[in-house]
């Protein structure tokens, strides 16, 4: 079978893991067209937009898409790097993958984080916890607003008078953004993540929130989480706050297998995930929704290597292990799981990051050969 798969190198490395991944798929068999569609910076820069609509077309004609990474700035900094032509044009700068999770309602976002054996850089050997992280909307849903206009300030000094202080400051003074969890999005995530376990084998799913203090919406994931439990009674189901989170997984990481939470809370734990097996050379995503699905890296462009080919592709190559996995090619996406332990356990082959000198290209010719 031959697939058609969106190709978004994007920025800075993001177009030299994007080719080693692709020399792997090529050697494992893989058969695809990759349609190249623009996105990033220079699409910004030039345009106004880092997610041109063509490139939005393109997603609709594929099946899939590999994703590299972006070059992502503050407003006032993106604002300044625009054309002189588009300046003052009431262009704002947006996060194309953000936009893309968005816009294909891809929901879930997986982030495996698995040490393999032999990686100088495992905090311990056997973590092996994957991170199901709510993808559309939480403190990322967009909603936000500074200066804060007058009606919303209206609203919050009339409904919310346990913090009242919005006529001690100025407007611009102020900045708001809304944390949304729906029903619907809390309970996509949480079934992804039961489902993954009840498929995987895995005894144990970890819902990571804050409802003693974000009462309204950690309440809602909570309540929803608690529910869902009961269709899945092979899987334990428990719960920890998201501060306690972050310190039981530093302690014992191996204690855990599945952790689901909203989109923040779940950006930072498997940013955490990923440095106690190796850090984010090591550190892939699938995003995933009911009619596309967009896999990555979720390292970013590092605009100073860039050009230098001395990034670990390993983030890319798992990632696209993802692909194959969600396009159902199990045979070769464990294929390319196996090479990838099979190089890092022999140590022969290290890129900067673990302490060796090798290539980007060198370490995928590697994970080539044993392939």
């Amino acid at each position: 079978m031959s697939y058609k798969i969106a190709e978004l190198p994007g920025d800075g490395v993001g177009i030299e893991v994007i080719e080693a991944a692709k020399m792997i798929l090529d050697e494992v068999g893989f058969k695809a067209e990759y349609i190249h569609g623009e996105i990033g910076w220079e699409f910004w820069k030039r345009e106004g937009n880092a997610l041109p609509e063509r490139t939005i077309d393109l997603l609709g004609r594929t099946d899939c898409a590999l994703f590299g990474a972006i070059t992502s700035k503050p407003k006032d900094e993106a604002a300044k790097e625009l054309d002189p032509s588009l300046k003052d044009k009431g262009f704002v700068y947006f996060s194309p993958i953000v936009g893309m999770r968005q816009l294909l309602q891809l929901h879930t976002n997986m982030r495996p984080c698995k040490a393999f054996k032999g990686n100088p850089l495992n905090i311990k050997e056997d973590v092996n916890v994957v991170v199901f992280r709510e993808n559309t909307e939480g403190l990322y849903s967009g909603i936000e607003w500074w200066p804060v206009p007058e009606e919303v300030r209206e609203i919050f000094l009339k409904n919310h008078k346990k913090w009242t202080r919005f006529h001690e400051f100025p407007p611009d003074e102020v900045a708001v953004t809304l944390r949304v969890i729906s029903k619907l999005g809390a309970t996509r995530i949480i079934r992804s993540a039961f489902e993954h376990a009840k498929a995987q084998g895995r005894k144990r799913v970890t819902l990571a929130e804050k409802p003693n203090v974000l009462r309204e919406t950690s309440g809602l994931m909570t309540a929803v989480a608690r529910d869902i439990a009961k269709d899945y009674p092979m899987v334990n189901m428990d719960e920890a706050n998201i501060d306690a989170m972050a310190m039981w997984m530093v302690k014992n990481p191996q204690d855990y297998e599945v952790i689901v939470a909203s989109n923040l809370f779940g950006d930072v734990l498997s940013d955490l995930g990923a440095q106690l097996v190796g850090g984010l050379g090591f550190a892939s995503a699938a995003n995933i929704g009911d009619d596309y699905a967009v896999f990555e890296p979720t390292h970013g462009s590092a605009p100073k290597y860039a050009g230098k080919y001395i990034v670990n592709p390993i983030a890319m190559v798992l990632a696209s292990r993802l692909m194959l996995q969600h396009l159902g090619e199990i045979e070769m996406a464990k294929r390319i799981e196996d090479a990838v332990a099979s190089v890092v356990a022999d140590g022969k082959v290290r890129t900067k990051d673990m302490g060796g000198d090798a290539s980007t290209m060198d370490m995928a010719r590697a994970i080539r050969d044993v392939l």
